[in-house]
C-alpha cells in the first residue's frame, strides 16, 4: 500500500451500548503512549521517506525574546519553501490532497497554490496534560451512541483510538487552555472581495480542562467549557453577546445558550444555536458546527475511522498570526494570500461523518482529516444533500508558547458554490490572546451577558 494512501486499516469499531462500557484500552496497550506512541497518541517515527521526522517532544524552549503577552514569533521562519503547487503540476501531488483542496486548484486556477515547507513537528503540551492522556486511555468511555463521554479529564480521552467517534471526541476535548479572554474578527468576503470586518470580544473557561479537575467533578456539573462573545464592531451589531455552557453529556443536558441584542434589551434562551443554525455574523456562510472546525453534539451523524492517510495540511502559520502582518494582506478575493500560508506533510485521522436518515443537516456527509500530534481538525471536506462537495473548512494552527499548546489562530471555509468564503480568528490588529486571566463562573451567567451586552 503506498504511503500517499490510506496507511492504517479500519480499526472495527466495537458495539456502543446506552452506557460507557466501551473504548477503554488495558494498561498494557497504554505503555504505547511511552513507547512507539507519543504521549499524545501520534506515531513517534518517521515516515518511511523521512518527510515526516520522527517526533522530538515539539518546541519545549520559547523562541528568544517572546514573553507573554507577544505576538508568537516564529521558530522557522528561515525555512525555506521546498517547492509550490499550482494548477500546472498539481498531478504530481493529488495524492497528498483532499478532494477539497483539489478543487480550490480547478475553483481558483489563476491564483491558488499551496508553498510547501519542511515538516516541523512542532505540537507540544504540559506535563500534566501528558499523565492525565495516559490515565484517560484506560478509564474514559462512550455513553449514549457516543452523545456523551465519561472517565476523562484535562485531555483527549482516547489517544488509542478504536472509531471515528473516539476521534471527534479527542478533538473537542483537545487541551487548548483553562481560561482566556481573546479578541477575534471575522470577515465574510463576497465574490470580488468586499467585506465588513466584525470585530469580537470573547471569553472562554475550559472547565474540563482545569488543572485541578477530576473525572466525578466534571461529570458532576457536566460542563466542559462556558464560552461568552461580545460584538465590538460594526456599529449596527454592537452590543449583541452570545453565551454557550456546552456539556461533555448531551443527553443528560445539551448545550444551554442564551443570546442578547441591544434592540430587545434581554437576555434570553436560544435553543438552537447548534448544528445547522447559521453562525454569528457568517452571512450564511458556515453553521454553528462549523466553529472550531466541529464542535457540539455529534447525534446526528454515523461516524467512520478511515484510517490514516499522509496530506498536505496548514501547519506552523505564525505568518497569518504575526502582529506585522495586515488583515488587509490576508484577505484576498477568492482566498486568503497563499504566499503567507505555510503547508506541511503530516500524518492526519480520517474520519467520515454520514447524516443519519432520521436526521436533519444543511451537511449531508463530512469528511474531517485531524492532525496526529494536536488532535486539531485540519481539513474538512463537505458535501451538501445532493452528494456534491459543498465546502471546504481549513484551520491555520500555531504553538502558544505560554500554555503550551497547538490551535488554530485563522479558519477559512470556502463555499465552493457561491465562490465566497469567510476568515474566523484575525487577531493580527488586536490584542494577543491572553491565557494568564482567571476567569469567574458568575461572569458566565444570563444576568452577566444582559450587563455585557449594555456595555
Amino acid at each position: 500500500m503506498k504511503t500517499n494512501k490510506l496507511l492504517l486499516m479500519i480499526i472495527p469499531m466495537a458495539c456502543i451500548m446506552n452506557s460507557p462500557v466501551f473504548a477503554k484500552v488495558s494498561s498494557e496497550q497504554a505503555k504505547q503512549l511511552e513507547t512507539r506512541l507519543t504521549p499524545m497518541g501520534a506515531e513517534r517515527s518517521a515516515n518511511r521517506d523521512g518527510s515526516i521526522p520522527t517526533w522530538g517532544g515539539g518546541i519545549t524552549t520559547v523562541p528568544t525574546g517572546y514573553k507573554t503577552g507577544d505576538f508568537h514569533p516564529d521558530p522557522f521562519s528561515q525555512d525555506p519553501i521546498k517547492y509550490t503547487i499550482t494548477k500546472a503540476n498539481i498531478k504530481t501531488y493529488k495524492d497528498l490532497l483532499t478532494p477539497g483542496q483539489l478543487k480550490l486548484f480547478s475553483t481558483y486556477p489563476n491564483s491558488f497554490k499551496m508553498n510547501v515547507y519542511q515538516t516541523r513537528r512542532s505540537a507540544s503540551y504540559p506535563e500534566y496534560i501528558y499523565q492525565a492522556t495516559k490515565t484517560n486511555a484506560t478509564r474514559a468511555g462512550l455513553m449514549y451512541n457516543g452523545a456523551g463521554i465519561t472517565g476523562a479529564v484535562k485531555s483527549v480521552p482516547f489517544p488509542i483510538p478504536a472509531s471515528g467517534l473516539e476521534v471527534i471526541w479527542n478533538h473537542l476535548l483537545r487541551y487548548r487552555g483553562q481560561s482566556v479572554t481573546r479578541q477575534n474578527h471575522q470577515a465574510a468576503l463576497t465574490a470580488s472581495g468586499d467585506y465588513t470586518l466584525v470585530e469580537t470580544e470573547e471569553k472562554f473557561i475550559m472547565s474540563y480542562a482545569n488543572q485541578q479537575a477530576a473525572p466525578d467533578s466534571v461529570q458532576t456539573s457536566n460542563i466542559m467549557y462556558k464560552y461568552k462573545q461580545k460584538i465590538t464592531a460594526p456599529a449596527r451589531l454592537t452590543g449583541t453577546a452570545l453565551l454557550i455552557h456546552e456539556t461533555l453529556d448531551h443527553v443528560k443536558t445539551p448545550r444551554q445558550a442564551w443570546t442578547y441584542n441591544t434592540g430587545q434589551r434581554h437576555a434570553r434562551r436560544e435553543p438552537n444555536t447548534t448544528y445547522d443554525a447559521p453562525s454569528t455574523a457568517s452571512d450564511g456562510l458556515k453553521t454553528e458546527d462549523d466553529n472550531d472546525m466541529y464542535n457540539g453534539s455529534p447525534d446526528r451523524y454515523t461516524w467512520t475511522l478511515k484510517g490514516k492517510q499522509e496530506l498536505l495540511i496548514p501547519y506552523n502559520d505564525y505568518k497569518l498570526h504575526s502582529g506585522q502582518t495586515k488583515i488587509t494582506d490576508i484577505l484576498k478575493p477568492g482566498h486568503i494570500n497563499p504566499d503567507l500560508v505555510r503547508y506541511e506533510k503530516h500524518r492526519v485521522w480520517v474520519v467520515e461523518a454520514n447524516l443519519k436518515a432520521d436526521q436533519r443537516h444543511t451537511y449531508k456527509k463530512r469528511v474531517f482529516y485531524i492532525d496526529e500530534d494536536s488532535w486539531q481538525i485540519a481539513v474538512t471536506d463537505i458535501y451538501d444533500n445532493r452528494n456534491e462537495l459543498y465546502r471546504i473548512g481549513v484551520a491555520h494552527p500555531i504553538n502558544y508558547y505560554e500554555l503550551p499548546a497547538p490551535s488554530s489562530t485563522l479558519e477559512v471555509f470556502h463555499d465552493l458554490q457561491s465562490r465566497r468564503y469567510i476568515a474566523s480568528g484575525l487577531d493580527n490588529e488586536a490584542k494577543p490572546h491572553d491565557y494568564s486571566v482567571v476567569h469567574k463562573d458568575k461572569n458566565f451567567t444570563s444576568s452577566a451577558l444582559r450587563r455585557a451586552g449594555r456595555r
